[in-house]
């Protein structure tokens, strides 16, 4: 299972930001988003990521200043990417040794998606779900194909 899955299943909108809005802003199109994550852009390169992780320790460290300063001063980068053609389970690799929520994807160098770690496992489990299902049936048929044959 690919990336590329993942995306189709979310849809194609892509949450950017420019590097030189303010945190406030970034912070104001988190909260009206899902998502949790912009991807910093500048042009058709990803520069970095901003999730509500970045603003929380620029507020921490920054005081009530952070919200005035451009993103581009605490987002986070540089920053992995992925290609849609990785497959699901080695994207949940790199996100969780690099203690990642967000991963961008790229589609020809190009920014096509934001996965998030709990798309990823949803799909996972879904998977191993139907995978159990299926297991789960082909015993079951056995078991009463072999019953059938020792009552006759």
């Amino acid at each position: 299972m690919t990336i590329e899955t993942i995306l189709r299943q979310k849809g194609t909108g892509i949450a950017i930001i420019a590097p030189d809005v303010s945190v406030k802003r970034a912070a104001d199109r988190l909260c009206a988003r899902i998502n949790g994550a912009l991807a910093v852009t500048s042009g058709k390169g990803v520069l970095g990521l901003i999730s509500e992780r970045e603003i929380v320790h620029a507020v921490s460290q920054y005081g009530e200043t952070a919200a005035s300063m451009p993103v581009r001063e605490i987002m986070r980068s540089p920053v992995l990417t992925t290609s849609q053609d990785e497959s699901v389970d080695r994207v949940i690799q790199l996100m969780t040794r690099n203690r990642m929520r967000h991963m961008p994807v790229l589609r020809g160098g190009q920014l096509a998606g934001i996965v998030r770690i709990d798309d990823l496992l949803k799909h996972r489990l879904e998977a191993l779900e139907r995978e159990t299902r299926g297991l789960t049936d082909a015993y079951l048929d056995e078991v009463n194909s072999r019953g059938r044959r020792e009552v006759r």
